[in-house]
């Protein structure tokens, strides 16, 4: 709920993803490094997995936690909450993948010294997680009018359960601008994209019932723009273990420059204005049954796909570089802690002084 006068703030994202790929894994390190930079671009308002994952939504969470752990690294630990706090949603149909991505069992897997998990997470179970549908609505609820986009990275299984909830499609109409998806091609698929042919039912009523505008990052935007395998060996080392780079790794065997399909929708709804991508004209997106897409030109159509500008290659690398691979930070301090923190080392000082005046004198 917006109150009158209260500062409107960066764009709250809600992040829907299957966590299937390196990809998904990039783009939410991309949604962290602009939503956590010293003036954030975005705010994270929900991060929900779109298959029935419990490993996936582990990672999602352990991420989380793992940059907030950081950007809360100069909060003495008696006064920090563990992780970030953020709920992770997750779908509770579809289709459940026989084994989880070797690059979530690569970060999840990694073991300490003492035989510890290195990345912590409070997912264990399905209770664990929250309800998807309810999570995403309930994160726009939070925010100002147009002050809200979605960017959906993995089949639309829990975008279109949020249609289905009352009163839903009038309050994304209120609160939300933009949807951006990473799916399909454009302008007319050859083939049939990951993230639709997994639901097809569910894309096709996405594109046909969503109330907002949708911007589409098809596959081929991604194919032509390569993350740099030499970023991952060099831009994370201000951590001794990142998750981020542990999935990477076990992935696929290094060195390799990983496809960037979804971090082109994450980059599009936080930088609209920033020229990285031409746009389509505005038309209409359908889905066949095979899964195939395709844009039909109209004028008064509510989608565009994004248009990948050879000038822009170098420049948007650049971007996903710097702030996928970005240190949080550190978090100020509430002003009650400062103040407790400072009343305290004064103590402190009071008690070391009254402890130095009743020491004896030495004899003369």
């Amino acid at each position: 709920m917006q109150f009158p006068g209260e500062e409107r703030g960066p764009i709250g994202i809600a992040f829907d993803t299957d966590m299937g790929a390196i990809d998904d894994v990039l783009a939410l390190a991309l949604l962290e490094g602009l939503s956590s930079k010293k003036d954030p671009e975005a705010r994270i308002i929900s991060v929900s997995v779109s298959n029935p994952n419990l490993e996936a939504a582990a990672f999602c969470d352990a991420v989380e936690g793992f940059y907030s752990d950081i950007a809360n690294r100069e909060i003495p630990p008696m006064f920090r909450r563990r992780g970030s706090g953020l709920p992770i949603g997750m779908a509770t149909q579809g289709k459940v993948p026989e084994e989880a991505p070797a690059m979530l069992r690569g970060a999840l897997g990694k073991l300490d010294a003492e035989g510890k998990p290195v990345y912590s997470h409070d997912i264990h179970k399905l209770n664990d997680t929250a309800e998807a549908a309810a999570l995403i609505r309930n994160a726009f609820t939070a925010q100002h009018d147009q002050n809200a986009a979605v960017v959906m990275t993995g089949p639309a299984t829990n975008l279109v359960q949020v249609l289905d909830v009352r009163g839903a499609k009038e309050i994304i109409s209120q609160k939300v601008r933009l949807l951006c998806v990473m799916g399909g091609a454009y302008p007319a698929g050859e083939k049939a994209e990951y993230n639709i042919k997994t639901d097809i039912v569910a894309a096709k009523r996405l594109f046909a019932e969503w109330p907002t505008p949708i911007v589409a990052s098809g596959y081929e935007v991604g194919e032509a723009l390569l993350y740099p395998a030499a970023s991952i060996e060099k831009d994370f080392g201000w951590a001794e273990n990142h998750p981020v780079v542990d999935a990477y790794r076990a992935y696929k065997a290094m060195p390799y420059d990983a496809p960037t399909w979804d971090l082109s929708a994450v980059l599009y709804a936080i930088r609209p204005d920033e020229g990285y991508f031409k746009l389509s004209e505005p038309g209409t997106i359908s889905v066949l049954d095979n899964g195939r897409t395709k844009f039909t030109a109209a004028s008064n159509g509510q989608h565009r796909y994004l248009i990948l500008d050879p000038a822009q290659k170098d420049r948007i690398i650049q971007v996903y570089t710097e702030w996928a691979s970005a240190q949080p930070p550190p978090r100020e301090l509430p002003r009650f802690l400062r103040r407790l923190l400072e009343e305290q080392k004064k103590e402190e000082e009071e008690k070391l002084k009254r402890q130095q005046q009743q020491q004896p004198k030495p004899p003369e």
